[in-house]
Order: C-alpha cells, then structure tokens, then sequence
C-alpha cells in the first residue's frame, strides 16, 4: 500500500506537466479546429528559456530562490508567448482558410524549425541544472519503505491548480473568454457581432504558450534536465491526454494529462517502464472505442 500511494504521488506531479501542456492543445483546437502539432516543441523552448534566464540570474548575484523562481517564471512565460504568437502568425493565419491539412503541414514543419532551433543555438547534447528546491516530508514508513513528498511536487501540483482555476475563471467570466467561446461557436458570426477574431485567436495561441512555459519550467525543476528532442515526446503525450479528456475541454485536458501520468507511473512502478507508452496509447484506444468525445468531450453538433 505504502508502495501505491508513493506511485500515486509521483503520477499526479507527472500528470500535471502533461496537463499543462495538453491545456495548449484543447484551447487551440476548440477555437480554430485544428491541432498545433508546434506545441510540444513551444514547451520545449519554454524548458530553455527557464534554463537560461535561472543561469543568467545565478551569475549576477541573486541567491534567493523565491525571487528567482518567480522571475524565471515571468520571463519564460513572456519570451515563450511571444513564440506561440510568431507560430499563430507564421503556421497558421495566412493558412487559415485554405484546406484543412495546410495549417497542419505548417505546423508539422514549425515543430521541425524549433527543434532544430534549438539544437543547432543550444547544442545537442542535455543540459543539466542543479536542484533548485530540495527537502520534502514523510508521510508515512512501514519496513524500511518511506512514502514522500517533495516539496517540488508539492510546487508542481499546486501551481498547476492554481493555474487551471485562473484560466477556467478567464475563459468562462472574460470578455476574452467570451470572444473565444463565441469563436469556437462560429467564427463568422462571431466578426459580424463585433469579435476581433484575429486578435482572438492569437491570444489563444499566447495563452497556450504561456502555460507551456510554466510546465517547462516544472519540467526543468522535476527532472534538472532539459534538450532539444523533449518536446516531441511531451507533445505526444500531451496531445494523447487532451484527446483522452475531450479534446476542446479545460477540466478534461488536465483529467487526461493526470490520467496519463498516472497510467505511466503505475505500469512503470509495477510492470516495466520500457512498456509504459504502449499502455497509455492502449488505454486510450479502448476509451475511445467507448467514449469516442472522451471522457470530458461534448459530442460536436453539425451546424445546418
């Protein structure tokens, strides 16, 4: 039982970097019906951007770690929205109304410059850091086994609530929340009424952006690692839970992100690790099958 609720505690901080990221993917398709398949590679230079502005800070003198986090946090967040923008800009808007696999070419090769970006800028090889919150608790030790949780997980799991609390409220009580949810309705319609849909929807992009950022830098503090190749493996995954959860709802992305993170953590806890992509990419095949929305979707109602 000790041994569960260890694997339970480290599926849900992983789960909620999947969240995060799978938020970016649901908020841009449920708006412009389309998958950013750049995503995962934003988060990607997200994890980067953290990297190099924690060493940049580290170098002028600032020891505080509170204060860097919460700097590190801004900047990342900052610099990768301006990212998310150029890829709305570039990949998608003068593709917008040409037919439907274009702008998901564009982004395909979008995802192909970032990743070559960033190898070729960054190098190749992984970029470590050393721990930035360290300590934690025992919550409980029966036979020499301790159950624990660090304080970055503690970080990572309230952040993410945070986040999707924020972001919720900003979506359903904004008036950009409005405009988007007019924008995911019909587009059209939604210029008529008075909707700046472009601006709309370059937000969405920056929004998205901007959590992707924050799950990089959780990324960087879970792990010390960042390099170039992570955001095509996160991005899969994340895509395979905003797909799980309903692809198009807030609380179903983070539900799948969990979902996958846990489903990864038990099989590698106790089956093999080497395995465990394969039963999250069963398990979702079997929702599907039942579930074909998802288990948060709401079934798309054909416009006549």
């Amino acid at each position: 039982m000790d041994y569960f609720a260890q694997q339970l505690i480290n599926g849900i901080a992983l789960g909620s970097i999947y969240g995060l990221i799978a938020i970016g993917y649901t908020m841009v398709y449920g708006i412009v019906g389309m998958i950013n398949f750049a995503h995962g590679d934003i988060f990607m230079i997200g994890g980067f951007i953290a990297l190099i502005s924690f060493l940049v800070l580290v170098s002028i003198g600032l020891t505080a770690v509170p204060v860097i986090l919460l700097l590190v946090l801004v900047v990342s967040m900052a610099v990768t929205a301006l990212y998310g923008w150029t890829v709305e800009r570039i990949a998608y808007r003068p593709l917008r109304h040409s037919f439907r696999l274009a702008p998901m070419l564009s982004a395909i090769g979008m995802s192909f410059v970032l990743s070559n970006y960033a190898q070729v800028s960054q190098g190749a090889r992984i970029k470590s850091v050393a721990p930035i919150i360290t300590g934690g608790y025992t919550l409980s030790e029966h036979d020499g086994f301790a159950v624990q949780v660090s304080n970055i997980q503690i970080f990572i799991v309230a952040s993410t609530v945070a986040l999707l609390l924020v972001f919720s409220w900003l979506v359903a009580r904004t008036r950009l929340g409005r405009d988007m949810r007019a924008c995911e309705q019909d587009q059209t319609m939604a210029a008529l009424l008075g909707v700046d849909v472009d601006r709309t929807i370059s937000m969405t992009f920056v929004i998205g952006a901007a959590l992707a950022a924050v799950a990089g830098l959780m990324y960087l503090l879970y792990y010390g690692v960042v390099d170039f190749f992570m955001g095509f493996v996160a991005g899969i995954k994340a895509f395979t839970a905003a797909v799980l959860g309903g692809i198009g709802s807030l609380p179903g992305a983070m539900l799948g992100g969990l979902a996958i993170g846990l489903i990864e953590t038990f099989w590698g806890g106790y089956f093999s690790s080497e395995y465990k992509d394969v039963a999250a990419f069963s398990i979702l095949i079997i929702v599907l099958i039942f579930m074909p929305t998802g288990l948060l979707g709401r079934p798309e109602i054909e416009k006549v």
